[in-house]
């Protein structure tokens, strides 16, 4: 009976874990394929592309935080 039990755990086990494995796997199918053939991938950007996109959030996050009036009269009487 405890044979039964075990092997009805690991076999659940291994088909959970097959399913996570394929679950994660099969939308990039294509992507893994292509590196594991070395085809260069078009829709990698550039670098110096990424770090301006990086910039430009950066800087609606900066200028998305509310200021409060303390900090804005020094700036005006100036």
């Amino acid at each position: 009976m405890m044979t039964l039990i075990s092997l009805g755990v690991f076999a659940g086990t291994l088909g959970v874990s097959i399913f996570a494995i394929a679950a994660t796997v099969a939308p990039r199918a294509d992507r893994i394929m292509a590196a594991l053939l070395g085809r260069p991938q078009s829709q990698r950007a550039p670098l110096a592309q990424l770090v301006l996109a990086e910039r430009r959030i950066a800087v609606r996050r900066w200028a998305a935080q509310p200021r409060s009036a303390a900090t804005i009269r020094p700036r005006a009487a100036a």
